[in-house]
């Protein structure tokens, strides 16, 4: 997104290449290392390029994409929440990540339903998609919250892996 939003409790703004000591520490978590996977960001420049290389390019060409998501009462990054281009796939699809001791607490609906609702308004997408492990309980949840409904199985073009595919109209 060309522009930061906010909720009651947070500040969501477009991911940067200064964000790459967070995006190190989210990336290396269990959690996304189990339910997104490994990239080998192994460094603050590895994170970096990560940025600079998948995030930005789909930020300067749709005008969103991957955005941090910063608590406001303190400033402090408490996740990602965004958008996504993928190649070979025709609907973009939302995704989200947060630090464990940030989960449970409603940031990521409170996030995502924003950005929902901002890109229903401000850019000509019809739907959304998104992708997650069977056993991604959580997000499964989260996405069936911000009404998503199971579509059926699907997989993502950088794996093979089958993921449950889940739908919106905006």
């Amino acid at each position: 997104m060309k522009n930061s939003f906010e909720t009651q409790r947070l500040l969501v703004r477009p991911i940067t290449a200064e964000d790459a000591p967070f995006i190190l520490e989210l990336m290396n978590t269990p959690k996304w290392v189990k339910f997104i996977g490994d990239r080998n960001v192994k460094s603050i420049e590895a994170a970096e390029a990560y940025i600079t290389e998948k995030a930005l390019p789909q930020i300067a060409t749709h005008g969103y994409g991957n955005n941090v998501i910063i608590r406001k009462s303190d400033n402090v990054k408490l996740g990602t929440c965004g958008v996504y281009h993928r190649e070979g796939i025709e609907i973009p699809d939302i995704g989200f990540a947060f630090l464990p001791s940030n989960e449970g607490k409603g940031y990521a609906f409170e996030a995502a339903s924003k950005l929902v609702e901002i890109i229903k308004d401000n850019y000509s997408l019809a739907e959304l998609s998104a992708y997650t492990l069977e056993e991604n309980l959580s997000s499964r949840k989260l996405l069936e919250r911000l009404g998503f409904t199971l579509k059926g199985i699907g997989t993502l073009p950088t794996s093979d892996e089958e993921l449950l595919h889940y739908y919106r109209k905006l």
